[in-house]
């Protein structure tokens, strides 16, 4: 019995934390993908335009 209580609480903990990790992934991504931008372009006057 308190092997079908962990399989049951696994089961409904997965997908949270499937849910955070990806986002975490996606912030990581794309704070990184900013900062490129940012260095490839630093001498664009379009920078000042971007809010």
């Amino acid at each position: 019995m308190p092997g079908a209580i962990i399989l049951v609480i696994a089961l409904l903990a997965f997908p949270v934390i499937v849910g955070l990790s990806t986002a975490a992934i996606a912030a990581v991504l794309g704070h990184l993908l900013y900062k490129d931008g940012e260095v490839r372009h630093a001498d664009s006057e379009l920078l000042d335009l971007n809010v």
